[in-house]
């Protein structure tokens, strides 16, 4: 699954060419447009450390696409394939996707070229503090200017030892623990934001089965129950989306791709046993409840209603396009379509839900912990016990009136006070759900807009430009 495999443009080069579509619909000066376009600024760091008695030099980059809201906010990844120009595009996207779901930042992005699977975990500590003191003393990381969370290849622990080494160099930073989100629940992280992106892939394909007029522009009638699911890519964000549709929706997860192959059962797989099985033996390879494929990419050929690009970027090319045979696609990763893939599935009729849009859960609840972290208080804290108190004079007055007992399993629904995942799960569904709403009717009442990807970027455009405009930028 090599992500620049039959690309012709670059990544950064095809958001840019998405986004044109979103400045001709909206009759933009062409100045304008460069203006919003443009990275602010890029770094590059290389800096060596001693690994095991032998001094290795890594290199690193740090986007910054947009700053008309602060702080500026992304992922940083460590792969073998990052370059600057997917931490600019990467950091591009950041910047329409905050716009779109109204969280208040600016786009921004880094990248560590490194395989981490080389490395233990004190050697992978060492490199991350060193990159991290290297992006605090340039300016590329703090809590009121550049925030980071994980992304591909780093998670919880690296977000610690970054927050970690961010307090050591600025101790007289009360807000020190608001340099990062993304970190483990006791060092100042937020409940649901392990599955906040997953999560917010459903809740946006939920929304997209309320609008009856959205469904039949794809093809699709009824609800989500017996649908027809394919995900590629069984990582946090696949695994969060693939096992609520699973469980919840009751949609039948037909194929799951993964590096080393495919699983496809037409009845449908349980996410949670595959996921088990891969954790187990490190591969989907000799799962015995399904059939198994090493061509993974031919799954995502297969007769299904949605889609689900979950791995990474430039999976869905000019090379394939014409042969995918699904009514939706739901982009949960960053750039799974390419530019040229993108005209092909368009002129055939494929509702695309972008990506700008789709993983823009994981900004959301990042957003939130941001809150969390600049206001020292945990969401719920202060009123939980109040609601619950308030129940139970309902349940109170509720049989006093009737002379009935309010059964158990009512009446702790009614009493139980909402805590802080109740909260995050409940401000995550809402942002989506209205994000969605804004760009449905953008798409329908916009006649130079004919496809949601490019109503997507019409919104996020419309916000940044007015933003620029109301500073007096032009």
């Amino acid at each position: 699954m090599s992500k620049k495999d039959n690309q012709t443009l670059s990544f950064s080069q095809s958001v840019n060419h998405m986004a044109d579509r979103a400045f001709r619909a909206m009759d933009m000066a062409p100045d304008i447009a460069a203006a919003i376009k443009a990275c602010s600024s890029i770094i590059q760091v290389n800096f060596p450390v001693n690994i095991k008695g032998k001094v290795e030099v890594f290199t690193g980059w740090r986007a910054v696409h947009s700053t008309h809201r602060l702080p500026a906010k992304g992922g940083i990844r460590y792969a073998t394939f990052v370059d600057q120009d997917e931490v600019e595009a990467l950091a591009a996207l950041m910047t329409y996707k905050c716009a779109i779901v109204d969280v208040p930042f600016g786009g921004s992005k880094g990248g560590l070229l490194i395989d981490p699977s080389r490395y233990d975990r004190n050697d992978l500590e060492l490199i991350t503090r060193r990159f991290a003191r290297e992006l605090i003393r340039k300016g590329f990381l703090s809590p009121a200017t550049n925030v980071p969370a994980p992304d591909m290849g780093t998670g919880q622990r690296e977000m610690a030892w970054i927050a970690d080494t961010y307090k050591l160099l600025h101790p007289e930073d009360i807000n020190h623990t608001g340099c990062v989100t993304g970190k483990p629940v006791a060092h100042g992280g937020i409940r649901g934001r392990t599955e906040a992106t997953g999560r917010g892939v459903v809740y946006a394909i939920r929304e997209f089965f309320r609008h009856p007029e959205d469904m039949k522009s794809a093809g699709l009638k009824g609800g989500l129950a017996g649908k027809r699911i394919i995900i590629q890519g069984l990582g946090n964000v696949g695994y969060y989306a693939a096992k609520l549709l699973d469980e919840e929706d009751d949609a039948k997860i037909i194929a799951i791709i993964e590096r080393d192959g495919a699983l496809i059962k037409e009845d449908g797989l349980s996410v949670e046993a595959v996921r088990q099985y891969i954790n187990e033996h490190k591969t989907i390879k000799g799962y015995a409840d399904a059939t198994f494929t090493e061509n993974g990419l031919s799954a995502m050929e297969l007769k299904c209603e949605i889609l689900i690009p979950a791995a990474m970027e430039a999976q869905i090319t000019a090379e394939n396009a014409g042969k995918l045979k699904t009514n939706l696609i739901v982009e949960a990763a960053n750039g799974p379509v390419t530019f040229e893939a993108d005209e092909i599935l368009r002129k055939a009729g494929v509702s695309i839900l972008p990506d700008a849009y789709v993983n823009a859960g994981g900004v959301t609840v990042s957003y939130f912990e941001w809150i969390r972290n600049l206001s020292h208080i945990r969401f719920g804290r202060m009123e939980r016990r109040f609601d619950e108190t308030r129940g139970q004079h309902l349940i109170s007055a509720m049989e006093s009136l009737t002379n009935q007992t309010v059964p158990d399993w009512m009446r702790d629904e009614i009493v139980r006070g909402a805590d802080e995942l109740d909260l995050v799960r409940s401000g995550l569904d809402d942002t989506m759900r209205n994000a969605y709403q804004e760009l449905s009717n953008t798409f329908h009442n916009n006649k130079n807009v004919e496809d949601f990807r490019t109503a997507a970027y019409v919104v996020a455009i419309d916000k940044i430009s007015r933003s620029y405009f109301d500073i007096g930028v032009y």
